[in-house]
């Protein structure tokens, strides 16, 4: 009793029947003589669809608070120029996992080729997923990873297929945005359905100005620190008090400036 990747259907073991499972039911009854089906999920392949709550307008709200966030350059959102965006279902496949524990998780992998592999972290909510609707073609991106291959590559990684309890093929919605900052184009998805952002590459953060202030900051406490220990070598009793004070009011003298020189560093980058 299998269900092609492309098709939710199943068939009645008793009268061959088409049958149209919803998602978790795991005893159907037959419309045309009755009986009641079993189905083995192991066994059984869904074909999903994720719905979208976004349209374009929200999607691009979503890329603007993202780039304005902490991922990427300094006004990234307002620096960068977007230069197109496409609308399009991509199919990933969806492994339900049971380990021999008793723990479940949920596994994607692409059932396309694409760029952005982050897209295998997105939580996704079962709950919203609907029997695709084949009026949705014209905007789908057909599969081109075999379910059997995706299956051994899981299994490279440890994962064997004993454990996956469910599989399905989830075509998810998605804005694909193309944007150009400083000459160089870039690619980001919101995915429509959950508004998570996923990029492989972007305009990062410098990271080296931030080292440079973080590492001025322990060189400057660090020289302060020595003045005590140099003072309780040459006379404890007359230097290590001295000492110890004036690395007290150097190190709130220089609090101030240190900090005001992280700010800058925070503004610029």
């Amino acid at each position: 009793m299998t269900a092609q990747p492309d098709s939710p259907a199943v068939a009645c073991t008793q009268c061959g029947g088409e049958l149209h499972p919803d998602e978790g039911q795991i005893f159907l009854t037959c419309p045309y003589c009755n009986s009641t089906v079993y189905l083995d999920k192991s066994q059984v392949v869904f074909h999903w669809y994720l719905a979208p709550t976004l349209d374009e307008a929200q999607g691009r709200a979503s890329l603007a608070r993202w780039m304005a966030g902490n991922q990427t350059v300094k006004d990234l959102d307002k620096k960068a120029r977007l230069v197109s965006s496409t609308f399009q279902y991509f199919p990933m496949w969806y492994f339900k996992r049971r380990t021999a524990a008793g723990k479940e998780s949920i596994l994607l992998e692409p059932a396309a080729a694409i760029s952005i592999s982050e897209l295998r972290s997105l939580k996704l909510p079962a709950g919203d997923l609907r029997k695709y609707d084949p009026s949705l073609a014209a905007q789908a991106v057909e599969p081109t990873a075999p379910l059997d291959a995706v299956s051994g590559w899981l299994q490279e990684k440890g994962i064997p297929t004993t454990e996956l309890s469910e599989r399905a093929l989830v075509h998810l919605p998605m804005y694909i945005f193309k944007y150009q900052f400083q000459g160089k184009e870039y690619t980001a998805i919101v995915e429509a359905g959950t508004g998570s952002v996923f990029a492989n590459i972007f305009p990062a953060k410098a990271e080296a100005p931030y080292l440079l202030a973080g590492g001025v900051a322990a060189l400057v406490y660090l020289c302060l620190a020595t003045l005590p220990l140099v003072g309780a070598a040459v006379d404890f009793e007359l230097y290590f008090p001295l000492g110890l004070g004036v690395c007290f009011g150097l190190g709130i003298l220089a609090a101030p400036l240190l900090f005001a020189l992280a700010a800058w560093v925070a503004a610029k980058v």
